[in-house]
């Protein structure tokens, strides 16, 4: 990969993960939580999104020394209290995903009517992989991934999990096991929504 492609990528990935949070501040809005607005955390501005660890050590180490990548934001906070309705911090912790997906599902779907031969080609599929990829990264359901909230909203008994999520350990256990299967998986959703196998071509 060129230094240009991985700049690429990184910036694909942070847009990504902004996306991601700002959706969860909105559901949690939504559903009568104004935590995440009264915070400033209700925008698309990366800089408030901005996790030291996440968004910056992580997957510009994995771009440029490892050939992979992975990364996240700071978690938007809301109060579970305050949300109306029933499973509210489980359609919070989904929209975050769900809004990968979409990203995924509307770049996908373009691919399929331009040619490989046109200047946006490569970084729509990369766009579309991409956004997969988080998405099924942030449903391991191991703390302080949104997986982790999934599973302990309709599993009470699963809260043991939750002294994970205040070390690295529930971090680094993620993305190993995103780096063994989460390729072969973004792969089969890819194909789903684009038609064809990922071909990884880059600039």
């Amino acid at each position: 990969m060129s230094i240009q492609f991985k700049i690429f990528l990184y910036i694909i990935i942070v847009i990504s993960a902004v996306v991601h949070e700002y959706s969860h501040g909105w559901t949690a809005n939504y559903l009568g939580d104004p935590t995440a607005k009264r915070e400033g955390r209700l925008t698309l501005n990366p800089l408030k999104h901005v996790d030291p660890f996440g968004t910056v050590i992580i997957p510009l180490f994995l771009l440029f020394f490892a050939g992979g990548f992975i990364g996240w934001a700071k978690p938007v906070p809301y109060n579970p209290y305050n949300l109306r309705g029933k499973y509210g911090s489980a359609k919070v912790g989904a929209a975050g995903p769900a809004s990968n997906f979409f990203l995924a599902l509307i770049f996908g779907i373009t691919v399929r009517f331009i040619s490989p031969e046109s200047a946006l080609y490569i970084p729509l599929i990369w766009i579309t992989y991409v956004n997969i990829f988080l998405g099924l990264f942030n449903l391991i359901p191991l703390p302080p991934l949104d997986g982790s909230k999934l599973l302990m909203n309709f599993f009470p008994e699963s809260r043991k999990l939750k002294q994970l999520g205040g070390s690295m350990v529930g971090v680094l256990l993620a993305v190993g096991l995103a780096m063994i299967i989460l390729p072969t998986l973004s792969n089969m959703v890819y194909a789903l929504i684009v038609g064809h196998q990922f071909l990884g071509l880059t600039f």
